[in-house]
């Protein structure tokens, strides 16, 4: 047996070599980077060919050649040695099997080595082909207690999260959970009871709203958490009470107007004020924004109203307390909705930004503009100065729109666009849907479903809104998705949040803007009424009336889709169904 230097490139690969299949890029990538660091460690052996043909056969180092090959060597040192009866198929067998990698406490040892000899982390990654975070992550077993180490020498490794836990103890810590964990000879150490013992509440950068002035103020020291996500920015800090002191800071500082600072309760939600109702949709300019820490330390904002006190009904408490029974009693007797409270003021809140929506962005036809905007004053939530009401309620809110129609020099100037966009606007601030003063009763109903507003309706297949449906609704609407109902509640909840997640859109039947048939009857009732009042005698005075009825807070508008001046011209439509027959005649008058 003896050495020589040979040009990789003219030795031949040996047929009966035992490995076959190809090494990953990866372990290729790292050992032309050893190569081409410190060259070819140990030669390949080669021996002369059975069959008497000139040149060598790799018998072990097939992977060594290559990859010299591609570092660009142009001689290699080789091992030559005769060959053996099989073609080396048993050395080559044995030579595969026996190797065993080295363990990460030994790598890390020899990477100590060669920071002692001067080789710095990026020199060591360079030529391991391994990210300098690797190399780093390697380096915090610097930190793990010796008879740690000796036990994970053996081949009793702990997961790469209990490693991070117990390096990033301290020594003295290590110690005495060590101590009370030690295993005995022969057994594996319970790494997980070690861990938890040595396991701290970590608050991460990435979670934090303060800047540098308010870290440095609370004395924060970020440490880097080798074992995260490459791609997160995995600085940590333990001092629980710093972090959570630098953040009610930054809250504090940084509270919009018309927001408070609030706790969470058990379930880690916000403790809002009493009487405090959640905005769900988008905030209205009035409402309200609360602040708080969530429990991973991260500061989270919901916004939320509260509605105005309202005023006694004039019952007395001897009343009150004696019906107070009589008031359980039907509450036990009756069966439990099919959306609750809180869904109904969900489906509110849905419907008001729906229609909002539509409103600014529908295409709506001029009559029917002008139309809506009588029966938006004529809305339950509307209140105005006027001289035949004794109501007074704010105007500066309607001023707004009102001063887009003059010019800079205070003349009523304008154009038919900028009348459109006024109406838009004004129809937005007063026609609502949510529960409450705000509700601006069926007229809202009916503007949503006259503009389509059913189409601006979000997805409510959520868990907040499916959590407030009943058992039944529940299965209905998964019968209705073709989702085969759980046996329990909250796993078909789940199965149908994930199909509307990913497939489909779901609009509760009870959130569309369909109007009540009692409450659209009630409402042409009024019509009569106003006639009685002002006793009007003639034809035309009725439809010069009609024509003012705006001008009346307690008169209210009929069905806009009669309120079209084409109508005697065009074709007849299909009649809804909460019209009916004796209805027919009071829309005929505005259909003129």
């Amino acid at each position: 047996m003896h050495i020589l230097k040979l040009d990789p490139r003219a030795l031949n690969d040996n047929p009966d070599g035992a490995r076959r299949s190809k090494s990953s890029p990866q372990a290729d990538a790292l050992l032309l980077a050893t190569i081409k660091a410190v060259g070819v460690i140990q030669p390949p052996v080669v021996s002369p060919p059975t069959d008497g043909r000139n040149g060598f056969v790799i018998q072990a180092g097939h992977r060594r050649v290559k990859q010299a090959i591609a570092a660009g060597l142009e001689e290699v040192e080789v091992l030559v040695d005769e060959a053996a009866s099989d073609n080396g198929a048993m050395r080559s067998l044995i030579g595969n099997i026996a190797f065993e990698p080295l363990n990460p406490v030994d790598q890390w040892r020899a990477i100590e080595r060669l920071v002692a000899l001067g080789w710095t982390e990026e020199a060591i990654a360079v030529a391991l082909a391994l990210p300098v975070r690797q190399i780093r992550k390697l380096r915090l077993l610097a930190n793990v207690l010796p008879p740690m180490l000796d036990q994970m020498a053996r081949g009793d490794m702990p997961s790469e999260q209990q490693l991070r836990t117990i390096a990033a103890a301290s020594l003295e810590e290590q110690k005495q959970v060590w101590k009370a964990h030690k295993p005995k000879k022969g057994e594996t150490a319970g790494w997980w009871q070690i861990a938890n013992g040595l396991s701290k509440t970590r608050m991460y950068a990435r979670d934090a709203s303060f800047g540098d002035d308010l870290r440095q103020a609370y004395g924060i020291e970020w440490a880097e958490d080798l074992f995260g996500p490459a791609d997160e920015d995995n600085r940590y800090t333990t001092d629980v009470e710093a972090f959570l002191g630098a953040q009610q800071e930054w809250m504090t500082n940084n509270l919009p107007k018309k927001g408070v600072l609030v706790e969470v309760n058990g379930w880690g939600q916000p403790d809002l004020p009493k009487k405090a109702e959640r905005v769900y949709g988008k905030p209205a300019r009035g409402d309200c924004t609360a602040m708080y820490l969530d429990r991973d330390g991260k500061v989270q904002s919901v916004h939320y109203r509260v509605p105005e006190a309202r005023k006694a009904n004039g019952q007395s408490a001897e009343t009150n307390g004696s019906d107070e029974a009589d008031h359980h009693a039907n509450l036990a007797a009756k069966p439990r909705p099919d959306v609750t409270q809180k869904g109904q003021d969900m489906i509110g809140d849905f419907r008001t930004d729906a229609l909002h929506e539509a409103l600014a962005r529908a295409p709506i036809e001029d009559d029917m503009l002008m139309a809506l905007l009588i029966m938006a004053f004529a809305g339950l939530n509307v209140r105005v100065d006027s001289g035949a009401s004794d109501h007074v309620f704010g105007p500066k809110r309607f001023k707004r729109h009102v001063a887009r129609l003059f010019s800079e020099d205070g003349i009523l100037s304008f154009d038919i666009e900028t009348v459109r966009a006024a109406a838009r606007s004004v129809l937005i601030d007063v026609l609502s849907c949510r529960r409450g003063m705000s509700n601006s009763g069926v007229v809202s109903r009916i503007a949503g479903e006259m503009i389509g507003a059913d189409g601006y309706l979000p997805n409510m297949g959520t868990e907040d809104f499916l959590s407030c449906l009943s058992r039944q609704a529940l299965e209905f609407a998964a019968s209705q998705a073709n989702v085969l109902p759980r046996p329990r509640v909250r796993e078909t909840r789940a199965a149908l949040v994930d199909h509307y997640n990913s497939e489909a859109r779901l609009v509760h039947p009870a959130a569309l803007f369909t109007p009540d048939p009692g409450e659209l009857a009630d409402l042409m009732r009024h019509a009569d009424d106003f006639d009685e009042e002002e006793g009007i005698g003639s034809a035309d005075q009725s439809e010069i009336d009609r024509a003012d009825v705006g001008q009346d807070d307690d008169v209210d508008q009929v069905d806009p889709a009669d309120l079209k001046p084409h109508e005697a011209e065009a074709e007849p439509k299909e009649t809804p169904d909460y019209v009916t027959a004796e209805k027919q005649a009071a829309y005929g008058v505005a259909a003129e």
